[in-house]
């Protein structure tokens, strides 16, 4: 039921977009890709940029993507991959990025490396992705952020001119600067 090509084009629109990367990382996971999966888990921590989490409601996503959460999935794959080591060393990254630092799950995904057994990896919920409430796309309307143009500065006295091309040629002796001017 699962698509990476919809991830795919997601991540085309917008490489920069962690929570695509994230979920594109737990469908490779369960095609059983998993250095697709780890590629794609990596990346989706890189684009945190060293934040600790990020909120996408602006963009209609009611979750919030946790710096823990995409190095809890990591260990996941690595467990796959038989990685056991770096499993543990990526859990014990993720309990520096947990909030507030409650690590009861991140205690017991250790726990569960230690003995050598598969963690479950985190997932933004089904059916939360980028599917803004249908009120707020019906009330959307077009806004002008920028205003109309008008001259803010020229070097020719009472221009009212708007618009963007290249300095139109002068008529002679239209305006001359004075002497003060040129210095």
């Amino acid at each position: 039921c699962f698509s990476p090509q919809a991830f795919d084009k997601t991540i085309e629109k917008d490489n920069s977009l962690a929570v695509g990367y994230f979920q594109r990382g737990f469908v490779h996971l369960q095609l059983e890709m998993y250095e697709e999966a780890l590629s794609d888990y990596h990346m989706a921590f890189s684009h945190l940029r060293e934040n600790p989490f990020i909120d996408y409601k602006q963009l209609g996503l009611r979750h919030i993507l946790y710096a823990w959460e995409v190095l809890y999935s990591t260990a996941a794959v690595q467990c796959h991959l038989q990685q056991w080591q770096e499993a543990r060393v990526t859990l014990e990254k993720a309990v520096v990025w947990r909030p507030e630092r409650r690590t009861a799950t991140l205690e017991l995904a250790l726990e569960r490396v230690q003995d050598r057994l598969f963690l479950e990896p985190m997932l933004v919920p089904l059916g939360e992705l980028f599917r803004p409430r249908k009120k707020e796309v019906e009330q959307l309307d077009s806004k002008d952020f920028l205003g109309k143009p008008k001259v803010i500065s020229s070097i020719i006295p009472n221009d009212e001119y708007i618009g963007f091309e290249p300095l139109r040629p002068q008529k002679q002796g239209f305006y001359e600067p004075s002497a003060n001017a040129l210095r």
